[in-house]
C-alpha cells in the first residue's frame, strides 16, 4: 500500500473535523434542536379591587370654588337660571344753571350776642337784583323781614327777653330757583341765679325781690307772691293738678280776718287774711290741703323765671326755710330745690 504524503495544515483540519463528529455523536441522544423564534410580548394582569358602595364612606367630589368664593356646592334656584349681570342705568346729571341765584356768604360781626344789644348782618348774592332777610322766632315763625340789596349789611337789635340763640335767613329767587341760607347767632345769658344748683336755662330775667307769706297745711302749702298778686297751692296729695293759682282778691275792708264760728281741732290752725280767704272760699283747696299746720310766715324772698318755646313759665320761689320751689307749667308738677 501507497501512502501519499499529508502536509500539516490539511492534517491539523482534519484532526478538527474528527473531533466535531465525536461531538455531535455522543450528544446526539439528549439533545433537542432549537429552532429560534421572536421574543414574546408581556401580558400584563390585572388585578381587581373591591368597588365602594355609594352611601357608605365615599369620597364626595370637590367642585372647585373658584377665587375668593365660599367652597361647597352651587345650590340650583328654584326659579331658574339667574342673571350674572345687570346693567346699571346711567345716572342723570344735574345741570347748573349758571344763571340761577346764588348766595356766596351769609355772616354776622359777633360769634354770640348778649340780649337787648345789636348785631350786624353781612351778605352778598349773585344773579339776582334783590334779596329778604327774615327773622326767625323760636316756634318758627318768620316774623319781620327787610328787603336787601344784593350786597351789603343790616344792624339788628336782639330782643332783651330772646334766649338760646337769635335765628335770621336770608332768602333769593323764586319758585324753582328759591336759594335760602341760615344764619344762628348764640345768645350769652345776662342774668344770672338767685340760687344754687342753678338750671342749665338761662332766666328769662333777673331774680326779683318780693314780699312772701307761706304756710304749711296737712297735705301741702301755700304762697302769696306780692309781686304778682297770686295765691299759689301746692298740694302733696298725688293727685292732677299738683299746683294751682288764682289772682288775690282779699280786700281788709270788707273781709274778715278768720271765720269766728270755726274752731280747729287741738295742734292745727286756721290760715288768715289772704291764704285764708282763698281757703274757705275753694272746697278743693281746702279739702285737698287739709289745716293749718302752724301759723303764716311772712318773709322777702325772690321769684324768678324761665319762658319756654311756647310761652309756658317755669317759676322758682324761694321758701321760708331756704329752700327754692320749682313750679313746673301748667299745674303738672312741683318740687323742693335744696342748697348742696
Amino acid at each position: 500500500m501507497k501512502f501519499s504524503a499529508v502536509s500539516p495544515q490539511r492534517l491539523f483540519a482534519l484532526c478538527l473535523l474528527a473531533l466535531l463528529a465525536l461531538a455531535g455523536t455522543a450528544c446526539g441522544a439528549s439533545a433537542r434542536p432549537v429552532i429560534p423564534t421572536r421574543r414574546p410580548t408581556a401580558t400584563i394582569t390585572l388585578t381587581p379591587t373591591a368597588s365602594r358602595t355609594p352611601g357608605f364612606a365615599t369620597t364626595p367630589t370637590l367642585t372647585p370654588t373658584p377665587q375668593g368664593g365660599v367652597a361647597g356646592p352651587t345650590p340650583t334656584s328654584i326659579f331658574g337660571p339667574t342673571q350674572a349681570s345687570v346693567a346699571a342705568l346711567p345716572t342723570a346729571t344735574r345741570v347748573v344753571n349758571p344763571n340761577a341765584p346764588r348766595i356766596e356768604f351769609f355772616t354776622a360781626d359777633q360769634l354770640t350776642v348778649a340780649p337787648g344789644s345789636d348785631v350786624t348782618l353781612f351778605w352778598s348774592v349773585r344773579n339776582t337784583s334783590g334779596a329778604v332777610i327774615y327773622r326767625l322766632e323760636t316756634d318758627g315763625q318768620r316774623n319781620q323781614l327787610w328787603n336787601v340789596a344784593p350786597d351789603g349789611n343790616l344792624t339788628v337789635t336782639t330782643r332783651r327777653r330772646d334766649r338760646g340763640a337769635i335765628t335770621f335767613v336770608l332768602s333769593v329767587g323764586e319758585g324753582a330757583q328759591n336759594v335760602e341760607q341760615t344764619l344762628s347767632i348764640p345768645l350769652s345769658c345776662p342774668d344770672a341765679w338767685f340760687f344754687q344748683p342753678a338750671p342749665d336755662s338761662c332766666p328769662t330775667g333777673p331774680a326779683e325781690t318780693t314780699s312772701i307769706i307761706e304756710e304749711p297745711f296737712e297735705r301741702g302749702r301755700m304762697l302769696y307772691i306780692q309781686s304778682r298778686n297770686r295765691v299759689y297751692t301746692l298740694f302733696n296729695d298725688g293727685k292732677q293738678p299738683a299746683w294751682v293759682s288764682v289772682e288775690n282778691r282779699y280786700d281788709p275792708a270788707i273781709h274778715p280776718e278768720l271765720q269766728e264760728n270755726f274752731v280747729p281741732p287741738p295742734g292745727f290752725v286756721q290760715p288768715l287774711r289772704i291764704l285764708g280767704f282763698v281757703w274757705r272760699g275753694s272746697d278743693q283747696v281746702r279739702n285737698r290741703l287739709g289745716m293749718g299746720l302752724v301759723a303764716e310766715t311772712p318773709y322777702e324772698g325772690f321769684v324768678q323765671t324761665v319762658t319756654a318755646a311756647d310761652n309756658s313759665e317755669n317759676l322758682y320761689v324761694s321758701s321760708s326755710d331756704g329752700s327754692v320751689l320749682q313750679l313746673v307749667p301748667g299745674g303738672a308738677a312741683w318740687q323742693i330745690i335744696t342748697a348742696p
